[in-house]
């Protein structure tokens, strides 16, 4: 498994952002995106999960092998714990719940419906979603918001076990994880160059 990146460009709304992106990642490698905010992370993280497409460049990656968690937790409030993770697993076509719920030590809270749920409890179920996809590489945007250092450590924990099953993790973020076998790719390199006004005209001559 690898996901492979050629020549990307990508855009927000309508607006080159990136542009040149270039790496790949193997099985069993993490990597972590760099940059001021605004630069394009949590675009870029959408045009390799395939949510929006990108205007120049190639990213070749087994279909259906990339498992995306953003800002959003995407959960069902009237749902509990448990059966927000069973729906997943059925979605996703993973294994069973309870590897999940111990993970991001949800079993307490198993029967509690996700909307009582506090902020940080609804990103670790948010996050317990990964364990229960059962797919090899993992986009993730800002995975530790909301986290406090325990859980935070759970989430490492969780990452770890993934890269040793011959997973792989892209991941933006502003903390330091402590994943000293993590790679760090700057994007401020790539953001994208305005366009002159004359490149414009052209364009429409």
């Amino acid at each position: 498994m690898e996901l492979v990146v050629e020549d990307l460009a990508c855009a927000r709304g309508g607006v080159a952002v990136l542009e040149g992106v270039s790496f790949s990642l193997a099985g069993g490698r993490a990597l972590v995106l760099r940059g001021p905010n605004g630069c394009g992370k949590t675009t870029l993280l959408r045009t390799l999960a395939g949510l929006q497409p990108p205007l120049a460049g190639r990213v070749s990656v087994a279909p259906e092998a990339i498992a995306y968690a953003a800002h959003a937790d995407g959960l069902k409030p009237t749902l509990t714990v448990a059966e927000n993770l069973a729906f997943w697993a059925q979605v996703y076509g993973g294994p069973g719940i309870g590897a999940a719920l111990e993970a991001m030590n949800l079993g307490e809270l198993s029967g509690r419906q996700a909307q009582n749920l506090s902020a940080g409890q609804k990103r670790r179920l948010g996050l317990a979603r990964l364990v229960v996809a059962a797919r090899p590489v993992w986009v993730l945007d800002e995975p530790t918001v909301s986290l406090d250092a325990a859980s935070v450590a759970l989430f490492v924990a969780v990452v770890r076990r993934h890269l040793a099953g011959g997973g792989a993790a892209l991941m933006a973020t502003h903390i330091d994880l402590g994943l000293k076998e993590a790679e760090v790719l700057e994007l401020a390199p790539y953001r994208a160059q305005p366009r002159q006004n004359g490149a414009f005209d052209e364009a429409f001559a």
